[in-house]
């Protein structure tokens, strides 16, 4: 693949990034930890890489695609032979949520934390194709330029929905209107939203209007977890993120994430970690990335 320079849009009026395409030819700008607050796919045509995302460790090989959320970290490790393209979005230049009736890529390409956020590609060629008309669009410019570009984020979500549902059952159902696959979205789409709020079981089954019993027999057979232990993982992983990325004291953590005694948040977490969360601090790095 040759190498290009980078297709960027910045937004006027918050001067943030709002869209950008460009090509890799080795692991440089991955080489320490990404925190972006937009979304990232990476289009990987060649090469294997070691991946570190959300406190979990990876084998990528190419050919496949890497879905990442705003502020999710990640890095990949060095390596060699590696190339490959990225599409960032900023969620005001392209809600997820807003066309989630038309693509549906939150819960399964976004913020699924219950699954890799990578699965393999076959065949790239018609994705290089399309994110080459993406850059075209972008240096000739003019008239309906974002509905444009909007247009071909569309169509290049719904291409790697379609790979990732051809080897993905789970998603496979997602896709369809299937009934148990629909609870499961919105219970997904429901802990993503307040987690931070709502911590009980109970809660959940009286969001989705479903009887504790049955959403509890209908997560454990999908997911071999209790809805508990889901609710848990996505408090941990953001605590996680807290404690590593940013110098926020214990307690303003435990505020944040709906837990008003500190000391109770602590138990929860060395429950979960088998370590406190100070030790966890000091353990991996007390706010090394902060700037990011």
């Amino acid at each position: 693949m040759e190498q290009q320079s980078a297709y960027t849009l910045i937004d006027r009026q918050s001067g943030e990034l709002a869209f950008k395409i460009f090509s890799f030819e080795d692991n440089s700008y991955f080489d320490h930890l990404q925190r972006h607050n937009y979304y990232s796919i990476m289009l990987m045509v060649k090469g294997e890489a070691p991946l570190s995302v959300d406190f979990a460790n990876y084998t990528l090989i190419a050919p496949c695609i890497l879905c990442l959320s705003p502020y999710q970290p990640y890095l990949l490790g060095k390596t060699a032979h590696l190339s490959g393209m990225v599409l960032n979005f900023h969620p005001d230049f392209f809600c997820t949520y807003q066309h989630q009736h038309e693509v549906a890529s939150e819960g399964i390409l976004f913020h699924n934390i219950y699954e890799p956020p990578f699965f393999a590609a076959e065949n790239t060629q018609a994705l290089v194709v399309l994110l080459h008309q993406m850059q075209q669009e972008i240096d000739k410019g003019g008239l309906g330029q974002h509905e444009l570009l909007v247009s071909y984020i569309k169509v290049f979500l719904i291409h790697i929905l379609r790979i990732k549902a051809a080897q993905n059952p789970v998603a496979r159902q997602k896709s369809h209107e299937n009934n148990k696959a629909i609870i499961l979205q919105n219970l997904i789409d429901n802990i993503e939203k307040y987690y931070r709020e709502k911590h009980s079981a109970s809660e959940y089954a009286q969001l989705l209007n479903i009887s504790a019993n049955a959403l509890a027999k209908l997560v454990k057979g999908h997911y071999g977890k209790t809805l508990t232990d889901l609710i848990a993982q996505r408090i941990m992983i953001e605590a996680k993120r807290e404690l590593y990325l940013t110098s926020r004291s214990v307690k303003e953590i435990a505020y944040q994430l709906g837990y008003k005694d500190e000391y109770y948040f602590s138990r929860f977490f060395k429950k979960q970690a088998g370590i406190p969360p100070n030790l966890y601090r000091s353990t991996v790095g007390f706010a090394k990335q902060e700037q990011l």
